[in-house]
């Protein structure tokens, strides 16, 4: 059995993307080439690895065992890549990182930054998802971290805490609930609101909670972020619902009323969770300290978050 490294990260691609044009794009491939080498792959083991359909591809049986080993093989290259570091400076590190609307659109950007200037050989794929969805690829070991809420069931990874998020209504100043202090979001189903637009994970979040309260959100227009959407409803556009420090930061140079959003799934904390942290290639263990703000931290399982303790 003669598979190479490009083969496997390509099987992988093709596989997250459900297609082997977008696969052999995310490879850096030619079609032709990608194609050829998954029937290499294919004919070398004498087995279907993909079910090809009218919109892409699904792996077999056999495919999806060969994404658990191809999978291990990239989590092994970048423990390698980590342990040889200091001997070679040229390998550019990889940890793919994904995070639901809030941590990846308010407070990622600032605590990035500060670790890709110090780390200057670790690159970082971030892309945003519902956190259910993120629970579900890192337990796959889809990706090293994510970043969720604590409202979905984390029993089965390590966690670490990262911010506390609690969301909130916004209104014109001129808007009678402006004088409120608390609300609860089935108090205003019958008003439109201006949301985040079609994929928001956040948006994804609040819209079933709206049907859990008793009716779909109504939509005047669907914008591409919080400040945005803060910019419009400032201006009487309608009602919106954003996380307390992008109001809070839009409230700066913008007119209008942050009301309390009473409900208890309003408040949320953000954690970090990856499979095992022992498990992590040394970059992405160096990110997961960083985020969760530990010089070295020891992991809770079945969804506690372990507390910052101080050194002695």
């Amino acid at each position: 059995m003669r598979f190479d490294l490009t083969d496997l990260k390509l099987f992988v691609h093709v596989v997250e993307a459900a297609s082997i044009t977008r696969g052999a794009e995310r490879s850096h491939l030619a079609l032709a080439s990608a194609s050829a080498r998954i029937r290499g792959m294919e004919k070398e083991l004498g087995v279907p690895l993909l079910v090809r359909h009218r919109r892409g591809v699904r792996p077999t049986p056999a495919g999806e065992a060969l994404l658990h080993h191809a999978r291990a093989v990239e989590r092994q290259l970048e423990r390698m890549r980590g342990e040889l570091g200091d001997y070679a400076r040229g390998l550019k590190a990889h940890v793919r990182l994904l995070a639901n609307s809030v941590a990846h659109a308010e407070f990622l950007p600032d605590a990035l930054a500060g670790f890709l200037a110090r780390n200057p050989h670790i690159d970082i794929e971030l892309d945003e998802r519902l956190s259910y969805q993120i629970v579900a690829s890192v337990a796959e070991g889809v990706a090293d971290a994510g970043i969720v809420a604590d409202t979905v069931d984390l029993a089965a990874l390590e966690t670490f805490p990262f911010r506390s998020d609690r969301l909130v209504l916004v209104v014109p100043k001129a808007e009678p609930l402006a004088r409120r202090r608390e609300i609860e979001l089935r108090e205003v189903l019958d008003r439109e609101f201006i949301g985040l637009g079609e994929g928001s994970a956040l948006q994804d979040y609040l819209g079933q909670q709206a049907i859990r309260a008793g009716a779909p959100l109504k939509f005047r227009v669907r914008v591409g972020s919080f400040d945005a959407v803060c910019r419009i409803v400032a201006q009487g556009g309608g009602l919106g619902i954003v996380p307390t420090s992008a109001a809070e930061r839009c409230r700066r140079s913008m007119s209008f009323r942050i009301v309390r959003l009473a409900d208890p799934w309003a408040k949320r904390r953000l954690l970090v969770c990856v499979r095992r942290f022992a498990e992590l290639s040394p970059h992405a263990r160096r990110l997961v300290e960083h985020l969760s703000m530990q010089p070295a931290p020891r992991p809770a399982r079945h969804g506690r978050v372990m507390t910052k303790t101080t050194a002695r």
